[in-house]
């Protein structure tokens, strides 16, 4: 049965909630991205802020969360560097806007409709070991790293691995007992206590998750000083003490530097890259979209523009659709984009009402959503899933799992769109030709297209053929045949009667299909072929 999609207003008992959760999974990320950027750290929440509010209101996706991504941030570092001024860099966001509202309208959206799904698949499911692997040293009180870090490379040098082991090896106590009980709450909560009573559907576990983790680390403090965890493993914003101090952290631009040839360099790779990652997002959320909504790319294309010329604008980071934000989201119960929005809006009320507060929460509780997150990403239902369909799903599904795990999102999509298109052109490949053989009696079907990719494996069948045979070439199912296919079957049809095959070829009376000789068949009978003897040359 088709679900029935909600309104805006009759959807608000989801998306309210569901907003909640996004907020309290992109506000520890904005602030990591930003930090791994070398950026402002406010500089991640303007991006959070704008992607959910502008790109929200602006995008024809009604589940993709939007902000600034852990792809682009080795990107953003190196330009910053470059570029001296982030203020000059703020300029390249705006120009890399632009250059995607100009792809959106050259229609270059199409380009997200070629990944396979099972390269959209394994994505969903890297990330979700991603985060579980690389929020492992958070939950025990170890953070070297930000928490946006999603490489296999890290910042301090050490890779995913490693960290696990270094995050062993610093554990602390008080951010220990935080995580563990965070996460019993969130599987708790969702597989027992919710399924109790509606209302209880209606507070997200996240919330309930942070309230604890607050509460516990300051009753660490007046009766367990020893676990309570330091302010450098808790959440930290930027606090203003006024109005003017908050209005001081958005940064402008400076178009002085327009004329750097750098900068429009760097605004066109933050444009590339960015509606890279954007694309592959979209298809994700669409796969996960408990609807199925097909999002229209192209105005998504123009919406992250836009989303990005405002960010630029007033200091903040580039931005693209999440996919952590996102699936957290859909996992949250989201019904349409009012969520993403609202996400939005909690992270600007929240960063200027309540800062002090939102830096009492434990880094460790943050990191047990994010890794619950993970693995609802990530069953083990979904490999046991896969691997019954077969090989030619199974292969690319479980290689691109392992690219972006040792590269990075971008990276590993591309090798796991290598391999994917590989399975499917050798899938094609097999079942555009069909040979069946009986004692002398061949029969070969020409199915669909027949490229020129099946040329080696038709024209070694057909020399594989003995004397005196009676092959059938049945071409009338085929709705495309390569040139170079056509020009081996009738090298063969001239050839056959030398060594005494019969040879029939039946063409489609309804397509063209480029044949020489009239009609619907063509028949190339066995001939006996006289050998005239040489006469003995006398010396």
């Amino acid at each position: 049965m088709v679900k029935k999609v909600k309104s805006y207003a009759g959807a608000l008992r989801n998306d309210l909630p569901s907003s909640v959760v996004v907020f309290l999974v992109a506000l520890p990320l904005c602030l990591g991205i930003a930090l791994a950027s070398g950026a402002p750290l406010f500089s991640g929440i303007i991006a959070g802020m704008v992607g959910g509010i502008v790109i929200g209101s602006l995008s024809g996706s009604q589940l993709s969360v939007s902000g600034p991504a852990a792809g682009l941030s080795t990107i953003v570092a190196a330009a910053i560097l470059k570029l001296d001024v982030y203020e000059a860099f703020l300029v390249a966001v705006v120009l890399g806007g632009i250059f995607q509202i100009i792809l959106g309208f050259l229609k270059a959206g199409i380009l997200g409709d070629y990944i396979p799904s099972s390269v959209i698949k394994g994505m969903l499911a890297a990330i979700g070991v991603i985060l579980i692997l690389k929020q492992f040293p958070h939950l025990v009180g170890y953070d070297a790293n930000p928490e946006g870090d999603e490489s296999f490379t890290q910042a301090d040098g050490d890779n995913t691995f490693s960290g696990l082991y270094d995050g062993l090896r610093h554990l602390l106590p008080g951010a220990l007992i935080i995580g563990l009980i965070s996460l019993s709450i969130m599987v708790v909560w969702e597989n027992v206590v919710a399924k109790k009573a509606k209302f209880l559907q209606m507070m997200p576990a996240p919330l309930i998750v942070v309230a604890i983790g607050i509460i516990i680390n300051e009753t660490f403090k007046t009766s367990s000083p020893a676990f309570a965890i330091k302010e450098s493993h808790l959440v930290s914003i930027p606090v203003a003490t006024s109005v003017n101090g908050f209005v001081s952290f958005f940064t402008f631009p400076d178009f002085s530097h327009i004329f750097n040839y750098q900068i429009w360099l760097t605004g066109f790779t933050i444009a590339i890259v960015a509606s890279l990652e954007t694309l592959l997002n979209i298809e994700a959320a669409d796969d996960l979209d408990p609807y199925q909504r097909v999002t229209p790319t192209n105005r998504e294309l123009m919406a992250q523009g836009a989303g990005n010329m405002i960010s630029g604008l007033i200091g903040g980071l580039p931005i693209t659709s999440v996919v952590v934000r996102t699936s957290a989201n859909i996992n949250a119960g989201a019904r349409t984009k009012m969520s993403a929005i609202f996400h939005g809006v909690l992270l600007l009320l929240s960063v200027a009402f309540i800062p002090k507060l939102l830096n009492l929460i434990p880094l460790s509780a943050l990191a047990a959503i994010l890794i619950y997150t993970g693995y609802k990403l990530a069953k083990p239902s979904l490999f046991i899933k896969f691997y019954k369909k077969g090989w030619d799903v199974f292969v690319p599904f479980v290689l691109t799992i392992v690219a972006i795990l040792l590269t990075d999102l971008l990276k590993g999509i591309l090798i796991g769109c290598v391999v994917g298109m590989f399975f499917v052109i050798r899938s094609n490949f097999k079942s555009a030709v069909l040979v069946v053989s009986d004692a002398n009696k061949y029969l070969f079907r020409l199915r669909k297209d027949v490229s020129f990719l099946n040329k080696p494996i038709i024209k070694n069948k057909l020399e594989q053929v003995p004397a005196n045979s009676y092959v059938f070439i049945d071409a009338t199912r085929a709705d495309f045949i390569d040139k170079d296919i056509i020009e081996v079957i009738e090298d063969f049809l001239k050839h056959a009667p030398l060594k005494g095959i019969t040879v029939e070829l039946k063409k489609s009376v309804h397509k063209e299909q480029g044949f020489t000789g009239n009609g619907p068949s063509v028949v190339a009978q066995a001939k006996p072929v006289a050998v005239e003897e040489e006469e003995p040359v006398a010396v």
